[in-house]
């Protein structure tokens, strides 16, 4: 019995020796192969410093030491802290003091970015770059970690409740929230992922998302808990729906979870009409609806496969599930994102807090093993996001706030309904339109900043933006878009940004955003 995310690789290790744990490029590592290696970089983050309750990033691509890097963190009983490789210097040098990581696991593609970073990052060591590199931290190459001595810790023993990863999203004020993920939410999530979609150690599970997106857990816990294979699915694979569909094949993958964005993408353009993807056995989706007709069609070329749509923010990481059914022609409204999970709970309530009848909308709130400690760093956040309702005089019951309206359905099934904020999905990534705001408004030349969703024909949503300027300035769209790159996410910069001479409004004054993303749907058409 595991109690810990960081006992599983060990634990697969003893019953499956010889096994391929992950596969990369056509190379693996097997569970042997990455006890081993874990425990030799815990070993060595110990010798640097590292102890328990510390944080520990992770700025990697996709690579075989990226499995190394996230168990062998928490091995030594930190918590691994994943940024996105492709986030502007601004981004990741907040996320790095923010955070207070005086670690970090990375590579040599990253030197020139950590170069512009380094003096106010207060880091102390780079792991994965060599001792010639010119960067004045100490360094420890990837040679020498798999050199040294694995962990023998003289440290306190790690608890359940010890933080085991923090993940940040966007944040509405415009600087990124961390989620603080505990072992037990973690390893709660791993077994009721491994249960509810019969994970097992014969299964081939594809690695869609990056490490910085809440979906990776599912293959970097629930896999080697079970003792199955993970591929991780290179970068620029994502980007060739006819390459992937071909990895699909050429792997035998058996389990795969993504956004719709992807799976629509290997639809339209990853001949798959020319593989042989009869392995697939079951497929998970979520982060954003999935277009009724677009998955109509997809399940009919996958006649073998279970589909399941998924919901939880990365507060929860999941919560619901909805195995979907034979979709009939004449069906197309969005299915639902089902029911909670078991050991779960979910309450619908108004905006009283107080609960609405079946068939009534309101926001979801969700009791679950698999809830985040809370924010990094943010008790003002905190304070707002969990709900609290006493039982039976002295027993508190706390949930967590999604945000998300539903309404349920006579089956008992939860319907996504919208959001009560300004946060949307974009290709599955959760963004704060008031971070995008912030953003341009920070632009000396802008005056005002108005940022809208705008849903496209394949499914998924765009970002749009317009701005107003300020007295005798003038700047270009394409300026404010260089901009808005060196401080948000790829995936948070608008597809447009339009200039005003001067915004709609609404009859109480606010900035028309209805109307903004109103004319952009038009102007697509």
């Amino acid at each position: 019995m595991v109690y810990l995310l960081s006992q599983i690789i060990d634990q697969s290790a003893e019953k499956f020796p010889e096994r391929e744990a992950f596969r990369f490029y056509g190379q693996a590592l097997t569970y042997s192969e990455l006890s081993i290696r874990t425990s030799q970089l815990a070993g060595i983050l110990t010798k640097h410093g590292v102890r328990r309750h510390d944080r520990v990033g992770i700025l990697l691509n996709k690579c075989l030491e990226m499995p190394v890097a996230v168990h062998g963190i928490m091995k030594a009983g930190a918590a691994y802290v994943p940024i996105d490789p492709a986030a502007p210097a601004e981004r990741i040098k907040f996320i790095l003091v923010n955070c207070g990581i005086r670690v970090l696991v990375t590579e040599k593609s990253k030197i020139r970015i950590l170069s512009e970073i380094i003096r106010d990052a207060e880091l102390d060591c780079l792991i994965g770059i060599d001792g010639d590199t010119d960067l004045p931290v100490g360094k420890v190459p990837w040679q020498e970690v798999f050199r040294s001595p694995c962990l023998t810790p003289e440290k306190g023993p790690v608890m359940e409740q010890d933080m085991a990863y923090i993940m940040y999203t966007s944040g509405s004020t415009g600087e990124p929230k961390g989620i603080i993920h505990t072992h037990y939410s973690g390893l709660s999530y791993a077994k009721l992922s491994a249960g509810t979609y019969q994970i097992c150690e014969h299964d081939r599970l594809g690695n869609h998302s990056p490490l910085h997106f809440d979906m990776s857990t599912l293959e970097f816990f629930s896999g080697p808990l079970q003792g199955a294979c993970t591929v991780l699915i290179p970068e620029e694979y994502t980007r060739l729906p006819a390459s992937l569909s071909k990895l699909i094949e050429e792997e035998r993958l058996t389990t795969w979870y993504s956004v719709p964005f992807a799976l629509i993408q290997l639809l339209l353009r990853g001949a798959m009409d020319t593989r042989d993807l009869s392995s697939l056995r079951w497929i998970l989706f979520g982060g954003e609806p999935f277009p009724t007709k677009h998955l109509r069609e997809l399940m009919k070329m996958l006649p073998e496969a279970r589909f399941s749509n998924v919901y939880g923010p990365a507060e929860v990481n999941q919560c619901t599930y909805y195995h979907v059914p034979d979709l009939p022609d004449e069906m197309e409204d969005p299915v639902p994102i089902g029911r909670v999970w078991d050991n779960c709970e979910g309450l619908v309530v108004d905006e009283h807090d107080q609960p609405v009848a079946p068939g009534m909308k309101g926001e979801l709130l969700i009791r679950t093993p698999t809830m985040m400690q809370g924010y990094w760093n943010r008790r003002d956040l905190n304070e707002r996001a969990f709900y609290y309702r006493t039982h039976l005089s002295n027993y508190q019951e706390v949930y967590y706030r999604t945000g998300d309206l539903v309404r349920q359905n006579s089956d008992g099934d939860y319907t996504y309904r919208g959001r009560k904020d300004r946060q949307i999905k974009t290709r599955g990534y959760r963004v704060e339109l008031d971070e995008i705001e912030a953003a341009l408004l920070s632009h000396d030349q802008v005056e005002e900043a108005a940022a809208f969703a705008v849903p496209e024909a394949e499914g998924s949503t765009l970002i749009s933006a317009g701005v107003t300027l300020k007295k005798d300035e003038e700047v270009m769209p394409s300026d404010l878009l260089k901009y808005l790159k060196s401080r948000l996410p790829v995936y948070a910069v608008p597809n447009e940004i339009k200039i005003y001479q001067a915004f709609s409004r609404t009859a109480t004054g606010k900035i028309d955003r209805k109307a903004l993303s109103e004319t952009a749907v038009a102007e697509q058409r």
